[in-house]
This record gives C-alpha cells, structure tokens and sequence, in this order.
C-alpha cells in the first residue's frame, strides 16, 4: 500500500479503478500512433525510417524519459506533496521508470547517458511541481506524436506501448489542476527540435 493509499483508504476503491485505466491502453497507443504514420504530419516528418534513424529517435524519447523519471522521483523525496498530487507522482513514477527501462533495453548499447536537469525550483512547492508536471507530460505526448513516421516498425512497436499512457499522465494532471483534462480533440505534435527547446526551458540539459 502507498502512503497516498494509507492516508486516503476511502479513495482507494477510485484509484484501484484510475491506475488499471493508466495501466492500461497498449492497443489504443498503436491506433493513435498509427493515424499518425499514415496520415503524415507536416513539418515534422524527416529523412526515411531507418535503424540509423530509429536509434537517433529513440535516444529523444529516452532523453524525456530522463527528465519525467528525475523530476517525479525529486518531487518524491523532497516529501512536500500530499493528497491526490502524492497518488498521481508515486503512480506515474513507476510508469516513468518503465518508460526508461523499456527504451534502453530498446537502444540497447546505443542508448545515451542520461542528460543533466535542475528541477529544484519546479518540486519548491505544489504549484510548481504541477505546472511542471503538466508541462513535461504535454511534452512527452507531443514528442512521441511527432516522431511516430520517422522510425521503423520495430522501434514504432516500442514507442506505441508508451504514448497512451503519457496521455493519460498529461489528463490526469490536468484535471487535478482543475484545467480540462482534454482541452482540444487533437494533440499537435513537436519536431525533436521543439522538444529540445521544451525541456530546456524545464531546467534539462538537451
């Protein structure tokens, strides 16, 4: 049991129900991913998918990988959250750290070294810690959208077991933030440079 669930036991029947929906929705993921690649998104798409290309893509999911696993496990230790903000970091810690493992084993030996990030003034409080939150899951919905018809089957099979879930991270969030948890019927995409500027501007060293 976690320390959100022993301080909320009337809840837990809720988030019983909320974590199999987050843990869910591989099958979903490959049908996002998959009207993205047939569709073709303008601006974003790059050179042909090769194995080349795939690891070049894949160490730019990997990098926001780094940056989710290193500001939620921060935010856990700095110990100042509480209520649904605690349920929602110790949750998508767990799924962060999945992420991680499942695309280094992806890249394998060519995975790159996690990236430098300051997020201490982004777990200073609650405030922070959710603008941030909210921000990097955008990001990463955003990153993986973006990239879905620059990669081969493989790496695309990889990558379409994750960006549903970040999207289910990104709504959750948000609607703790009391914003709309779906606030437009599509997700605009983000080259890798975009991505780069976003987390950069998130204290990451990209």
């Amino acid at each position: 049991m976690t320390a959100a669930e022993e301080r909320h036991p009337d809840r837990n029947a809720r988030t019983g129900t909320r974590g199999e929906l987050l843990r869910g929705g591989a099958a979903a993921a490959g049908l996002a991913l998959a009207g993205v690649t047939a569709a073709g998104v303008p601006g974003v798409v790059g050179a042909a998918p090769s194995p080349e290309q795939d690891v070049r893509v894949l160490n730019l999911l990997l990098m926001v990988e780094y940056a989710e696993v290193g500001f939620y496990e921060l935010a856990l230790q700095e110990g100042t959250l509480e209520g649904e903000l605690l349920e929602f970091a110790e949750v998508v810690a767990k799924h962060e750290r999945a992420h991680l493992d499942a695309l280094r084993e992806a890249l394998g030996g060519g995975a790159e070294p996690e990236p430098e990030h300051d997020f201490s003034e982004a777990v200073r409080n609650a405030d922070a810690f959710a603008e941030t939150a909210g921000r990097l899951e955008d990001i990463a919905v955003a990153a993986y959208n973006g990239q879905a018809a620059n990669v081969t089957p493989e790496a695309f099979a990889a990558a379409a077991r994750i960006v549903s879930v970040e999207a289910r991270h990104a709504a959750w969030i948000r609607s703790i933030a009391g914003r709309p948890p779906a606030p437009s019927p599509t997700d605009a995409p983000k080259t890798a440079a975009e991505v780069r500027d976003g987390l950069r501007a998130l204290g990451v060293d990209a």
